[in-house]
C-alpha cells in the first residue's frame, strides 16, 4: 500500500485517524504502532516479523549500553549491536550483489556456484536500520538516553508516515513528540494541505512524465535527443515523485501531531554539489554526516584524508540506495565532485559566478543518468546518445507509445522547478503568513511553514480542494504507480 493509492487514501488513512483520535492520550502509542503495523503487513505479512526483531534487538541494546558504566562495555554492546543491524541489511539487500560480483571476477555466475539465494528487498529495510544505528549510537556517545518504553521506541521505528520512504529521523529529535505532542485542527488542517501538495507532485506530475524518462532509458543506441529527453524527464520525474512523498510524509506527521524535518529545499537551484547535498533528501545527507563523515574524521585529519572520507561516504551513500554498481558509480561521481570543490575553494565561491546554477544543474543530470541506468553498460550507452555518438533527430518510433500530454506536463514540471520559489512567496503573500522560518533551507520548520503558506484563507483552501480533486481524478484512471524511493 502507497500513499498515492485508493487503498490508503479511503480506507487506510479515515479508519486510522479515526482509531487514533478516539484512543486515549496514554495509548496512541499503541494506536501508532498497531497502525503502523498493519500498514505495512498490507504489504508482506512476513517481513512485518523482520522489522518487529530489528526493533527488539535494538531496543535491548539500547538499555544495555545505557546500564553500562565502563566506557569499554558501552563501546562493545554498541558495536554488536550496529553489526545486528547492518547484518539485516546486508543479508537482504547486499548477499546476491557482493556473490554475483565475486563469481564475475572469477568468470563464473552464483547460479553455478549453487549459493544464489532468491531474496525479496523488504521495503524500508534501509530507512528503518539507519534509525536504529543512530539510536544504538546516540546512546553510547550520551547525545540521548535510552527510553525504557518499548512501545514507545517501536512506535518510533515504525512510524508508518516515514517508515517505507523516510525522511530519516533520529529518536533524540522526536523523543519529546511520541510521548507527548500537541493535536490541533489548524495543525490537522495543515497536514492535510501538505499531503495534497505532495499527492499533486506525485499524480499530476511525476508519473505524467514518467513515460519520457522510461521510453528512454529503454532504447538501444539513443540518439542526442532521445538521451537528453530521458535524462532531462527524470531529473525532474525523481525530484517530484520524492520530493511529493516527502510532503505527503511530513503532512501525514503534522496530522497525528507530529513536526518531521524537512527533507527537500529546492534542489535544483544548487549552485554546486556541495550546496546540493544542503538541499536534496536533507536527512540522509545529515545523517550520513554525523554517524559516518564525522566518525572517519571528517574534515579534521588533513586534506587528504578529508577527500577521501568525502569520496568514501558518498561511495557508501550510493550503495545504500541500491545493490547495483551503477549506485556505486553515482556515488563516486558525487565524492568525486564534493572532494573537487574543497580542494579548489568553489563550494564557497560558486555563489558569485553566474555559471555555477546551469553547471551544477548539468552534473546533477549526468549523474541521474548512471542512476537510473538499469545497468552500467545501459548508462554508458545513454552517455553515447548525449554526446551524439548515435546521432541527434527525435525518431518516430519514440513519440509513438508516449501519451499526448506528456510533453506539456514536462514543460509544466520544468516550469515549476524554476518559480518554486515565487510560487511559495505568493502563497505566502495571499495567505498572510507571517512565519519567515519555513523559508530558511534546512530548518525544520520549513516543512510546517510551506504547510502553513497554503493554508487558511479561502482562495488557498479552494485551490487545495481543486489540486486535490485533479490528483484523485487523475489517480483513477491510472495503473499502479510505486514511489521511486520504494526499491532502496
Amino acid at each position: 500500500m502507497v500513499f498515492s493509492s485508493e487503498q490508503f487514501i479511503f480506507l487506510f488513512l479515515p479508519l486510522f485517524l479515526a482509531v487514533y483520535y478516539l484512543t486515549p492520550a496514554k495509548l496512541k502509542s499503541w494506536a501508532l504502532v498497531l497502525g503502523s503495523y498493519s500498514f505495512y503487513a498490507w504489504w508482506r505479512i512476513d517481513f512485518l516479523f523482520l522489522l518487529i526483531a530489528v526493533t527488539l534487538w535494538t531496543y535491548w541494546f539500547g538499555l544495555r549500553i545505557q546500564q553500562r558504566t565502563v566506557e569499554s562495555e558501552r563501546q562493545l554492546y554498541c558495536t554488536i549491536g550496529v553489526i545486528g543491524c547492518l547484518s539485516v541489511l546486508g543479508v537482504f539487500k547486499y548477499f546476491n550483489f557482493f556473490l554475483d560480483s565475486f563469481a564475475v571476477a572469477f568468470g563464473t555466475t552464483s547460479d553455478a556456484l549453487g549459493v544464489h539465494w532468491q531474496l525479496i528487498l523488504p521495503i524500508g529495510i534501509s530507512f528503518y536500520v539507519f534509525q536504529s544505528i543512530s539510536y544504538l549510537v546516540d546512546i553510547k556517545r550520551k547525545d540521548a538516553p535510552a527510553t525504557r518504553s518499548f512501545v514507545d521506541f517501536a512506535a518510533f521505528i515504525a512510524l508508518f508516515p516515514q517508515l517505507i520512504a523516510g525522511p530519516i529521523l533520529r529518536f533524540k529529535d522526536l523523543a519529546d513528540q511520541i510521548t507527548s505532542r500537541e493535536h490541533s485542527f489548524e495543525k490537522f488542517s495543515k497536514g492535510m494541505t501538505l499531503f495534497t501538495v505532495g499527492l499533486a507532485k506525485k499524480i499530476l506530475l511525476a508519473d505524467a512524465i514518467a513515460p519520457i524518462a522510461d521510453s528512454a532509458f529503454a532504447a538501444t543506441d539513443p540518439s542526442f535527443a532521445v538521451a537528453f529527453l530521458g535524462m532531462f524527464a527524470y531529473t525532474l520525474q525523481l525530484y517530484f515523485d520524492f520530493s511529493g512523498y516527502s510532503d505527503m510524509a511530513l503532512g501525514l506527521g503534522l496530522m497525528i501531531g507530529f513536526q518531521f524535518i524537512q527533507n527537500f529545499d529546492r534542489p535544483y537551484i544548487s549552485r554546486s554539489i556541495t550546496e546540493f547535498w544542503r538541499r536534496w533528501h536533507i536527512s540522509l545527507s545529515v545523517w550520513l554526516r554525523d554517524y559516518l563523515y564525522v566518525p572517519l574524521g571528517g574534515n579534521r585529519v588533513g586534506p587528504t584524508r578529508t577527500y577521501v572520507n568525502l569520496c568514501l561516504v558518498m561511495l557508501l551513500g550510493g550503495l545504500w540506495h541500491g545493490s547495483n554498481w551503477t549506485f556505486v558509480l553515482w556515488g563516486a561521481w558525487h565524492g568525486g565532485w564534493l572532494a573537487l570543490e574543497r580542494a579548489t575553494g568553489w563550494g564557497a565561491k560558486a555563489k558569485d559566478h553566474w555559471i555555477s546554477l546551469p553547471f551544477t544543474f548539468v552534473l546533477v543530470m549526468l549523474g541521474w543518468v548512471v542512476f537510473r541506468a538499469e545497468t552500467v553498460s545501459s548508462a554508458f550507452e545513454s552517455y553515447a546518445g548525449l554526446i551524439g555518438l548515435n546521432g541527434f533527430a527525435l525518431p518516430d518510433d519514440y513519440l509513438v507509445g508516449l501519451p499526448q500530454d506528456a510533453f506539456l506536463f514536462l514543460m509544466l514540471s520544468a516550469a515549476i522547478v524554476v518559480l518554486e520559489g515565487r510560487i511559495r512567496s505568493f502563497y505566502l503573500a495571499i495567505t498572510d503568513s507571517s512565519d519567515p522560518v519555513g523559508q530558511q533551507a534546512g530548518s525544520p520548520g520549513g516543512a510546517i511553514a510551506a504547510a502553513s503558506s497554503l493554508a487558511m484563507p479561502l482562495v488557498s483552501a479552494t485551490a487545495v480542494s481543486a489540486l486535490f480533486f485533479l490528483a484523485i481524478a487523475k489517480l483513477a484512471e491510472q495503473s499502479f504507480s510505486p514511489f521511486l524511493y520504494f526499491q532502496f
